[in-house]
């Protein structure tokens, strides 16, 4: 058990919130919304309302938060404390001003990512993640690797959110679950498919997120042409032909090449389709840092070997076919949020194709 967690009262953050106002909400996450609030010190906060019903007593509940709290990192989001009142449950983190990465990729802040500063964000996202799997106690997976769930200070240092909540809403103590904790498009296939969680779950989450600072373009964009429109296929297409350079963001006035040919090996790498093939995130630090030398990629990403689509991207809009021997299958239960699809995937639930849920997905977020 870790130590001891400020507890606020409901009616203290009711109040730095303005009663929970719109002109402070910051965005919904996979387990609910956030506001910014001011404390009665005057210090700055993020208060998450949780809203997914936890399967853990309040003695368990406040013994995770407890947990959670202890792990502590430069590029981890701080939790300060939590509220537990009857049925609500809220916990209270650092507030970042530059909002998520999502946001500053894709044109919805004003905030710049020149490529220094982009390098800088995705080494300490793999050192935050590195620590999570390796360093901490106890070690952590997150489950939800993906921009959004990258936060920005005010000096446009990363720090990854809401590791360790997956945890507290996961009613089976195992690898293995009926529910996937996750989002469409950065989950792992094992993870998705078969339930089966790992660190290389994360890993996969990653690489996505890797290629999306690279590129500049979320890891689906319908406004792409048909070969463009999976970043994963699009980066593999260029690489395969030695134009992986292509794949960098036009807004780019200038980037070091051999640092965005280290990236794009590394993403490409934490993309395989077998947990095996991808590296641990210690060893991606030195793969990026170009202490050790980045294997050469020899086969493509995920979803587009595992799963036998003869045309994923165009696929989709065809009558879907019945399900076969020769058609791998995936199932999944969207939560459609304001900012994020982070989504329960239920393997009990109705089967649709891969290709067709990350369309789907990505039309949800207004992408």
């Amino acid at each position: 058990m870790g130590p001891k967690v400020k507890t606020y009262t409901y009616a203290e953050l009711k109040t730095a919130t303005a009663d929970f106002s719109s002109a402070n909400f910051l965005g919904e996450g996979g387990f609910g919304p956030v506001y910014k609030g001011i404390l009665n010190d005057g210090s700055v906060v993020a208060i998450k309302q949780l809203s997914v019903e936890s399967h853990n007593g309040r003695s368990q509940f406040i013994t995770e938060i407890s947990t959670i709290s202890a792990v502590q990192h430069w590029n981890l989001v701080k939790l300060h404390g939590s509220c537990l009142e009857g049925a609500r449950r809220l916990l209270v983190y650092e507030y970042l001003e530059n909002k998520s990465l999502d946001q500053a990729l894709f044109g919805k802040t004003n905030v710049h990512l020149d490529w220094s500063t982009r390098f800088n964000i995705c080494m300490g996202t793999i050192k935050g993640l590195a620590y999570l799997h390796e360093e901490s106690r106890p070690r952590i997976v997150h489950r939800d690797v993906k921009a959004s769930n990258i936060l920005l200070d005010g000096e446009l240092c990363p720090k990854i959110s809401d590791f360790g909540l997956a945890k507290l809403y996961d009613d089976k103590r195992t690898h293995m679950s009926t529910r996937v904790a996750g989002t469409i498009g950065y989950l792992a296939p094992e993870y998705a498919m078969h339930g089966h969680l790992t660190s290389k779950a994360d890993v996969f989450g990653f690489g996505v997120v890797c290629l999306e600072i690279v590129s500049g373009r979320p890891n689906y964009d319908e406004k792409q042409d048909s070969e463009q429109k999976y970043l994963l296929h699009w980066a593999w297409t260029l690489y395969e032909s030695n134009r992986h350079l292509e794949l960098m963001d036009p807004s780019l006035s200038s980037f070091n090449e051999q640092e965005a040919t280290r990236m794009i090996g590394v993403a490409l790498l934490c993309v395989q389709a077998s947990p095996a093939l991808r590296p641990a995130m210690s060893r991606v630090t030195t793969m990026l840092s170009g202490d050790i030398e980045i294997p050469v990629v020899k086969t493509k990403p995920s979803y587009l070997t595992d799963w036998d689509f003869d045309d994923i991207t165009n696929a989709f809009d065809d009558e879907e076919p019945m399900p076969s021997e020769n058609t791998t299958m995936m199932t999944t239960t969207a939560t459609t949020t304001t900012n994020t699809t982070s989504t329960g995937v239920d393997l009990m639930s109705l089967p649709i194709r891969l290709s067709e849920v990350i369309r789907k997905a990505s039309f949800r977020e207004g992408r």
